[in-house]
């Protein structure tokens, strides 16, 4: 990587919430151009790259200099873009690297509801934490080392079996309780605690669904680079 990029840049922290509201201050056609530029760029010095180091600095890049680094540059692109692609895989990898109990928690809910993208992903049973952050650092260096299109697939079926998980959550958070003080009355949960639960389960299907939305633009990017026409 160039030498002259900060060495101890903060890191910033991004969930997935957050990957589509990131938006550029500058000429929205200037940034267009930069980011496809730079991704095109990236990619493809990376996968002409034949040495495991600068595949592993590539993986890295946001451990070392913060999601913001690449934020500037990708995070305004659409969904089904080159920039786009990469800005979600990135972003992914921070949070999931960030936050790996909860999310090998979702991901051990959800996996026996969706197979096929269980298969997909490639987690290793039981998606321990270790397991899951391995496995998403193999699908990204896949980016660079593989076929792109299936690492990108990868990345669309994790986030799928995910998103299941939290919808399990959402349920129980919403209606575990409930559920129960039908057999015990003495045990109804207040107002305030209904209140919560309700709240707490929208937060948790409203990002199941995020989710679930750039799952499916990672499968039609991915379909499109095998079209050629992903830019």
């Amino acid at each position: 990587m160039p030498s002259d990029l900060p060495r101890h840049h903060k890191p910033i922290k991004f969930a997935p919430a957050k990957i589509q509201n990131r938006v550029g201050g500058e000429d929205p056609a200037v940034l267009s151009q930069a980011a496809h530029e730079s991704a095109q760029a990236i990619l493809g010095r990376g996968r002409a790259n034949t040495d495991p180091a600068v595949t592993a600095r590539l993986v890295e890049f946001t451990d070392h200099y913060g999601l913001e680094a690449i934020a500037e540059m990708w995070s305004h692109s659409a969904g089904v873009s080159l920039p786009g692609s990469l800005w979600r895989m990135y972003a992914l990898r921070d949070t999931i690297r960030k936050n790996p109990e909860r999310i090998s928690y979702f991901y051990g809910l959800g996996m026996e509801s969706d197979q096929v993208s269980r298969i997909v992903a490639g987690v290793a049973d039981p998606p321990t934490e270790s397991e899951i952050i391995a496995t998403v650092n193999a699908i990204l260096t896949g980016a660079y080392t593989g076929e792109f299109d299936i690492a990108l697939e990868r990345f669309a079926a994790f986030c799928r079996v995910v998103a299941l998980g939290q919808d399990a959550v959402a349920h129980s958070v919403q209606f575990g309780q409930l559920e129960t003080s039908v057999q015990s009355p003495k045990n109804e949960p207040s107002a305030e605690v209904r209140r919560e639960g309700a709240r707490r389960a929208h937060e948790l299907r409203a990002g199941a669904q995020r989710l679930t939305t750039i799952a499916q633009e990672l499968e039609a990017s991915a379909e499109k680079w095998r079209e050629r026409t992903l830019d």
